[in-house]
């Protein structure tokens, strides 16, 4: 698989470290509950088509890079940078 770096142009995924789920939101602090807390750390869904993901370009400009991939063809339908995405709507 090939990833298009918006600084290094397309490079192969031995360069790029995947570190998850983009998609999910982050409860709110302080006033979360336990069991809002224990779902956002611990449950993930495992789609089947589009995903947002989370890769890190270590061995080349160390930008994190939000990837909308589909799971089931390993193409990659877009890239952004991680710090463009807003909360919760990335990519």
């Amino acid at each position: 698989m090939r990833i298009p770096c918006p600084y290094c142009g397309v490079r192969d995924v031995q360069e790029f470290t995947y570190l998850g789920d983009a998609s999910p939101r982050r409860p709110n602090g302080l006033s979360a509950t336990e069991a809002a807390m224990f779902d956002y750390v611990y449950l993930r869904e495992n789609p089947r088509g589009l995903h947002k993901e989370f890769w890190y370009h270590g061995a080349g400009c160390r930008a994190w890079l939000v990837v909308r991939r589909d799971t089931l063809t390993h193409t990659i339908d877009s890239v952004v940078l991680a710090k463009n995405c807003r909360a919760g709507a990335a990519a």
